[in-house]
């Protein structure tokens, strides 16, 4: 029975997303279906890869992952089937793979759209789901796409550095309104070399340790721990980060003039 993860931007305020469901369990019997999250932000691909990364890692080899992110962004006639660290990857040929991959993925086999299909989510998931039932048949992946073919490539987000500090930028804003960073706990202790640091957000507000649980600092003060998938985040103890400390997410396609006057989007830690 095969795993199938689904993540997408289409929400769950009207039918599509259970439609897509009842799709995938038409054709592929008895696979089990598993939602990520359909509340990812419209074009705000840092986001889409942050979550997709953290999550796919935790799942069993050889599941199936479908990302439904910015399916239609721009025609094609193919969708995306890669084979990454032991899982399956689907998604539309719009870089994301590579962001989700940080590189190009070992494996990577187009599957050919036609063009009735192509502007029509319940179809495009009814092939996805075809695909996903021939593979897990035993069917080589060779024989269901176009292999070695030229995808759009995007470059994950990564931070800025600099001899005496970094700067990331906030890729996603949690339910409690705790502050994701593009800094993993790797890319922090290796620019810091045993220093003394400070993570500086706003121009009166300042972190100056790493905390491991919320609780480790008293109720309605603001804290730095690195999450469970190994980021950055910033948070307030029984408080919403992102609102009381005015911090929004990264967007590619977000107006500048919001961004700059109204919220920070960047943190940057200065090391000592």
């Amino acid at each position: 029975m095969p795993l199938i993860t689904l993540t997408s931007d289409i929400g769950q305020r009207d039918y599509l997303a259970g439609a897509i469901k009842g799709q995938l369990l038409q054709t592929v019997p008895g696979g089990i279906i598993v939602d990520i999250s359909h509340d990812l932000t419209p074009f705000n691909y840092p986001q889409a890869a942050y979550v997709c990364r953290s999550a796919i890692k935790n799942f069993p080899e050889y599941s199936f992952h479908i990302v439904l992110v910015n399916l239609f962004d721009n025609k094609s006639n193919h969708l995306l089937l890669s084979f990454y660290n032991n899982q399956y990857i689907i998604c539309a040929d719009n870089g994301l793979l590579t962001m989700i991959a940080k590189g190009k993925p070992e494996i990577i086999i187009g599957i050919p759209i036609d063009k009735p299909t192509a502007s029509n989510a319940l179809l495009i998931t009814r092939l996805i789901g075809q695909t996903i039932h021939e593979v897990a048949e035993g069917k080589s992946l060779h024989k269901i796409g176009l292999p070695d073919l030229d995808i759009v490539e995007k470059n994950p987000l990564l931070p800025t550095l600099g001899e005496h500090w970094i700067e990331g930028q906030i890729i996603f804003i949690d339910h409690f309104e705790n502050v994701v960073v593009n800094i993993t706990r790797e890319a922090f202790e290796t620019q810091r070399k045993g220093r003394k640091f400070s993570i500086a957000f706003k121009r009166d507000e300042v972190i100056d340790k790493i905390s491991q649980t919320y609780s480790d600092v008293p109720e309605g003060e603001k804290l730095a721990l690195f999450n469970s998938a190994g980021y950055l985040e910033i948070a307030i103890n029984k408080g919403n980060a992102a609102g009381l400390l005015g911090l929004q997410g990264f967007s590619e396609r977000q107006s500048s003039h919001i961004q700059n006057r109204l919220f920070y989007h960047t943190i940057r830690i200065f090391f000592e």
